[in-house]
């Protein structure tokens, strides 16, 4: 079949899906429209793609989940405002110069002042990691370690750097979609103080699914997606409070530096040591069968780290 009939032939199927199946997508590519996708159980393994890669939107994609952030569910986030107040951004990102030493040995911010013509014109210059601040980790990040070094939608080093380079899979995409959609906050920082649970966000603390779910009912969220009785939808935006920002300012600067500078690669004394999400299926079923548009935490690393079972969670979300 040319490539053009088979094409076809997948567009045919997901009308088909959507018409027939109650906007259930069975079918890759996946049409971000339909209302139902099926669980991490239940994908297909997509041929020359890692063991369970979530490759379903098309060969040419660059943007994975945000496909789900339609003009409908964008619109559906909107009409839950309540009171209509807004929130500056400088309050709750991060500045450009947090951490001011940043871990797993990333530059140091810098910001200088050069004058064009004294007391007239003045320009900023900055030199800067894309991972000071707040930011998010790109397909283009972290590959897929078991696989080889694939990334995202079978991407390469050579997309990335050298005389093959393009723009496969850049985050720049991201961007030309924009994010915007609805957010669920799970606060478990301030849970687990009101449950006398202590861990330190500067070492490895696993937060398990079941204590994620303790903590959204204690919230009054039901962290299970809607097609399994929980609050969830398709499309929402998940951020997880470990409390290291926190942490972060209780300390004093030299502390905070020598915590930063611990070592990051194998063999290394002391090592790099983040609480956050832990790895394992559990986590892995829930985070998929949620179809999340995008997750975001508040530390160093979105897992526990080092991580305690072998698998790198970050590299299957983002991979």
């Amino acid at each position: 079949m040319s490539d053009s009939a088979s094409t076809a032939q997948r567009r045919l199927s997901q009308v088909k899906d959507c018409i027939t199946s109650g906007s259930t997508a069975t079918t890759i590519p996946f049409d971000p429209n339909c209302t139902s996708f099926p669980t991490r159980k239940e994908v297909p393994q997509i041929p020359g793609a890692p063991p369970g890669a979530a490759w379903v939107w098309g060969p040419d994609d660059n943007i994975g989940r945000l496909n789900l952030l339609t003009p409908t569910r964008v619109k559906a986030a909107a009409a839950e405002i309540r009171t209509g107040e807004t929130i500056c951004l400088n309050r709750i990102s991060l500045p450009l110069h947090f951490p001011e030493t940043p871990a797993f040995g990333r530059e140091i911010f810098q910001h200088t002042i050069k004058t064009v013509i004294k007391n007239y014109v003045y320009d900023d210059l900055y030199s800067m990691n894309t991972q000071s601040g707040s930011q998010w980790d790109g397909f283009r990040h972290f590959a897929h370690v078991a696989s080889g070094g694939t990334f995202y939608n079978d991407t390469h080093g050579e997309d990335i750097v050298g005389e093959q380079a393009n723009d496969k899979c850049s985050i720049h995409h991201w961007a030309e979609h924009g994010i915007a959609g609805r957010g669920v906050l799970l606060d478990y920082r301030t849970y687990a103080n009101k449950k006398g649970i202590t861990y330190d966000p500067y070492d490895t603390y696993s937060i398990s699914w079941e204590e994620l779910y303790r903590c959204g009912k204690d919230q009054g969220v039901d962290i299970r997606p809607e097609a399994q009785g929980g609050h969830i939808r398709i499309g929402d935006i998940l951020l997880i409070r470990t409390g290291f920002v926190e942490a972060y300012n209780s300390k004093p600067a030299d502390e905070r530096a020598s915590l930063a500078l611990r070592g990051h690669q194998g063999g290394s004394d002391p090592v790099q040591r983040w609480a956050g999400i832990a790895q394992g299926d559990t986590m892995l079923d829930w985070l998929h069968d949620c179809y999340f548009a995008a997750v975001a935490g508040d530390a160093p690393t979105f897992e526990a780290w080092p991580t305690q079972e072998g698998k790198i969670t970050s590299t299957t979300v983002i991979g």
